[in-house]
C-alpha cells in the first residue's frame, strides 16, 4: 500500500530547509520597511510597539493551533488538509479558497515589486528604463526563473531562497544600526494611521510562517521538524518587526526608508540606495521563489482529490516535483502581477487588505477546526481549547471591526472581500456537487505511511470504511478487510 503523496520525494528536507521555506515566503527584511515607514509617518509611540508584540503574540498563537495538527498528520495541502479533520466540507473548501487567494495574492504583490525593484537598482545606477512595458517583461523573467528552480528540486529550491533571505536580512538590520543620519520625513505608501492597520500590516508581513506545513510529505521528520518550524518562524519575524520598530521610533531607520522609497532623492547616498535596494529586492525574489513553492504543494493536493483538476496533481518522475501547479501558479501570479503594475502600484491598500482577509479568514477557521479536531480524537485540554477560542474570537472581531469601518466610512473594500472570500467556499462546493460530486468524498489527502515502512512481522495495512490507512496485527487484518 503507497502513500497517494509518495510521488513527491520523501523524507529529503531537513529542519533548517523548512525554516528557510518559511523565512523566505515572509519576506521579513521588506516587512521592516514597510513597517518601519508606518512607525515613521504615524508616530505612535510605544503603542505601536506594543501593537507589533501583541499582534505577534496572536500569530504565535495561531502557530500552536497550527503544530496541534502537523505533530498528528503530514500533509501537503497545509491549513487545507487540516481543516477537514475539524470543519465540514464547505468550511473547509472555504479554508481551501482564502488559503490560496492568500498565497496567490502575496505572490502577485512580491513577484510586481520585484520587478520595480529591479528596475529601481538600474534608475539608481543611471539605467532609467520608464514605462510600464519593462516592469512586466522583468516580472516575466523573474516569474520564469521562479518556475524553474521551483521545479528544479525542493531542496536545492528551500536552500537557495534560505541564504538569500538571510543575508537580505543582514543588511538591512546593519543598514538600520549603522546607515547615516538623513534630517528627512521618510516617504512610503500611504496608510491609515490606526492601530488596527498596523496589527493588519504585521499580519499580512508575517503571511506564510506556516508554508512549512506544506512539505510534511516530504521533510524527514515531518511530525517534528514542520511542527518546530511553524513555531518558530513567527517568533523570529516577531521580534525583527519589534527591532525595525526601535530603529524607527530611534530614529535609526530614516535613512533605509528614505533610500528605499526616494532614493538619492531623500538625500542617501548612492551607495546606501543600491545596498537597500539590493537587500529588499532579494528578499522580494525569495519571497517570490516561496509562494512558488507553497502555492504548488495547495493545488497539488487539492489535485489528488479532484477538487480542481487532477491534471495538477502531476509529479516530475525524476526531480518529484508538482510541475504542473508549479506552472499553473506562476503563469497565475504572472497575470495578476501585470495587472498589479497596471492598476494597484499607485496604491495597493485595497489589493493588500483583500489578501489580508482571506488570511485571516484562513487563520480564524483553522482556529476552530482545531477545536473540534481535538475534542473528535479525544485529546483536547483547558489550555488548547482556550487557544482556539480566543483565536477565533480574535479573528471574528478583527473582522467584524474591518466590516463596521467600512460600512462607517463608506469604504467598501473591505466588506466586499469578506463576502467574497466568506461565500467561496459554498459556492465552491455547490459546483463539485454538480461537476464532479465524487471529489466531496476524497478530500482531506495527506501522507500516510506504507507497506515498505513497516518492520517485518509488526502488523499490515488495511483501509479502514472511510478508506484511510491503518496498521493492524496480521491475525485481525485478515478479517478487517472481509
Amino acid at each position: 500500500m503507497f502513500s497517494p503523496l509518495r510521488a513527491l520525494g520523501r523524507r529529503q528536507l531537513s529542519q533548517i530547509d523548512l525554516v528557510g521555506q518559511s523565512l523566505s515566503t515572509i519576506a521579513p527584511a521588506t516587512g521592516m520597511i514597510f513597517i518601519a515607514a508606518w512607525i515613521i509617518s504615524a508616530e505612535p509611540g510605544f503603542a505601536g510597539l506594543a501593537a507589533i508584540v501583541g499582534t505577534t503574540a496572536v500569530v504565535v498563537a495561531v502557530a500552536s493551533c497550527i503544530t496541534q495538527f502537523t505533530r498528528r498528520l503530514a500533509a501537503a495541502g497545509s491549513l487545507y488538509s487540516f481543516a477537514f479533520h475539524g470543519l465540514s466540507r464547505r468550511a473547509t473548501l472555504t479554508v481551501g479558497a482564502a488559503l490560496l487567494l492568500g498565497y496567490l495574492g502575496i505572490s502577485i504583490s512580491v513577484l510586481a515589486n520585484s520587478a520595480v525593484s529591479l528596475l529601481g537598482i538600474g534608475t539608481a545606477l543611471g539605467i532609467d528604463l520608464p514605462g510600464t512595458a519593462p516592469l512586466l517583461v522583468t516580472a516575466a523573467l523573474v516569474a520564469g526563473t521562479v518556475a524553474v528552480i521551483t521545479v528544479r528540486g525542493v531542496r536545492f529550491a528551500t536552500r537557495a531562497i534560505l541564504v538569500v533571505e538571510a543575508c537580505s536580512l543582514v543588511l538591512i538590520g546593519i543598514l538600520m544600526l549603522a546607515g547615516p543620519d538623513i534630517d528627512v520625513t521618510a516617504g512610503g505608501p500611504a496608510a491609515s494611521e490606526s492601530l488596527p492597520f498596523l496589527a493588519m500590516t504585521v499580519v499580512f508581513s508575517m503571511a506564510g510562517f506556516e508554508s512549512a506545513a506544506f512539505f510534511g510529505a516530504e521533510a524527514r521528520r515531518p511530525l517534528t521538524t514542520v511542527s518546530r518550524a511553524v513555531l518558530v518562524t513567527p517568533m523570529v519575524c516577531g521580534a525583527v518587526f519589534v527591532f525595525a520598530g526601535w530603529a524607527a521610533m530611534s530614529g535609526h531607520a530614516d535613512a533605509v526608508v528614505a533610500a528605499y522609497f526616494d532614493g538619492t532623492a531623500s538625500g542617501a547616498s548612492l551607495g546606501m540606495v543600491i545596498a537597500v535596494k539590493a537587500g529588499v529586492t532579494c528578499s522580494w525574489l525569495a519571497s517570490t521563489l516561496g509562494c512558488a513553492q507553497a502555492g504548488s504543494r495547495l493545488l497539488l493536493a487539492m489535485g489528488i482529490e479532484g477538487t480542481v483538476p487532477r491534471s495538477l496533481s502531476r509529479v516530475h518522475r525524476r526531480l518529484r516535483t508538482p510541475y504542473v501547479a508549479v506552472a499553473s501558479f506562476v503563469v497565475a501570479s504572472l497575470l495578476g502581477a501585470g495587472a498589479y503594475l497596471c492598476m494597484f502600484l499607485a496604491d495597493s491598500i485595497v489589493f493588500d487588505g483583500f489578501v489580508e482577509v482571506a488570511i485571516v479568514i484562513a487563520y480564524t477557521l483553522l482556529a476552530v477546526s482545531c477545536l473540534r479536531f481535538l475534542r473528535r480524537i479525544g485529546e483536547d485540554a483547558p489550555s488548547t481549547t482556550a487557544l482556539s477560542v480566543g483565536i477565533a474570537a480574535v479573528g471574528a472581531g478583527l473582522l467584524g471591526y474591518l466590516v463596521v469601518d467600512g460600512v462607517t466610512h463608506g469604504s467598501w473594500a473591505m466588506p466586499v472581500a469578506v463576502l467574497i472570500v466568506g461565500v467561496s467556499g459554498t459556492i465552491w462546493a455547490w459546483l463539485l456537487r454538480r461537476l464532479r460530486p465524487e471529489s466531496l468524498t476524497t478530500m482531506g489527502t495527506f501522507d500516510s505511511i506504507e507497506t515498505i515502512d513497516l518492520l517485518p512481522g509488526s502488523g499490515e495495512l488495511v483501509l479502514d470504511d472511510d478508506g484511510r490507512p491503518q496498521v493492524v496485527s496480521v491475525q485481525s487484518g485478515a478479517g478487517f478487510g472481509a
